[in-house]
């Protein structure tokens, strides 16, 4: 019970201070700041990843309660979507697609470098 105290706790903090860093910079969420402070805050032991992990796994195993409400928003404006679905179709999959070509092409141009490339030797002719 302590564990989960605590837990609840250290995500306490971290949320209040995301809300402050979204009141001062507001570019981000404050539940995205949160997350944020929240994993350097572990990185940085100033909270006890002991005393966390077994919280922290209960709530990922459980993280479907809170998408519920994501889905009954889905169904509430089900109008919105029979009428614009096409159009949502294909917005998903061409940002997707957009979105990966440029990571893609990012990655290719700033990751690999002439030392990660292998040359093949030359083979002698035949």
């Amino acid at each position: 019970m302590k564990n989960v105290l605590y837990t609840i706790f250290a995500i306490s903090i971290c949320l209040m201070l995301g809300k402050l860093a979204n009141y001062l910079l507001a570019a981000l969420p404050a539940s995205l700041y949160g997350m944020i402070i929240y994993a350097l805050f572990l990185q940085l032991n100033w909270f006890s990843p002991d005393k966390i992990t077994k919280t922290n796994q209960w709530f990922i195993k459980h993280m479907g309660v809170c998408l519920v409400p994501a889905g009954m928003g889905i169904i509430n404006h089900f109008q919105l979507i029979q009428q614009h679905g096409i159009a949502l179709v294909v917005i998903i999959f061409s940002s997707t697609f957009i979105l990966l070509t440029v990571i893609g092409y990012l990655s290719e141009r700033y990751l690999i470098t002439p030392d990660n490339i292998k040359s093949k030797a030359p083979t002698g002719s035949r």
